[in-house]
């Protein structure tokens, strides 16, 4: 961890010099954190990669937004994908329908895990937004609850007690859907 953020101080360093191949690195390092979260926050494919694309635009234009003694790239980066993902959701005034995207749920018995897991990431898509940011977080990508708080800019005690709503929320859609917990 330790090692990721003097090498991403260091990429910023040379990118805030003018450094292509610097930024080049930055991208390929955490393009796929921010496409992951901007994913399972949406459901679109289409748009993850636009919100993906607007954060390291931004990274372009901003190189001095983010101070290294403040916390990872990688997390600050996902906070910036959240702040463009609440944006456009207020300008849209809704998501778009999960099933736009996402391949079809297949029938039960032809493979159960895939089945399930189906079930699982549209329940998870269901969510409000709040508790779906912190299920992502902490669940889907293995973030700290420090982590996701500064990422949700919230407490600690926030993100726990959002997390315990949001998998109590699945449990009962899930239970309720005949899939196990």
């Amino acid at each position: 961890m330790e090692i990721q953020r003097h090498q991403d101080r260091d990429l910023l360093r040379r990118f805030r010099a003018g450094d292509r191949d610097a930024f080049t690195t930055i991208y390929r390092t955490h393009q796929a954190c921010v496409y992951r979260f901007a994913r399972a926050m949406t459901g679109d494919r289409m748009k993850a990669g636009e919100v993906t694309q607007d954060v390291f635009v931004w990274l372009i234009h901003h190189p001095d937004g983010f101070d290294p003694d403040r916390g990872e790239l990688g997390g600050f980066l996902v906070g910036v994908a959240r702040k463009f993902l609440k944006r456009r959701y207020s300008e849209e005034q809704r998501w778009v329908p999960l099933d736009a995207d996402m391949p079809s749920i297949a029938a039960p018995g032809t493979n159960e895990s895939d089945y399930d897991t189906e079930r699982l990431r549209q329940a998870v898509a269901a969510l409000p937004s709040r508790y779906r940011e912190v299920v992502v977080l902490c669940s889907l990508e293995g973030k700290s609850y420090e982590h996701a708080a500064a990422i949700v800019e919230c407490a600690v005690g926030t993100v726990r007690s959002r997390l315990h709503r949001a998998r109590a929320l699945l449990a009962r859609k899930l239970i309720g859907k005949g899939c196990p917990v």
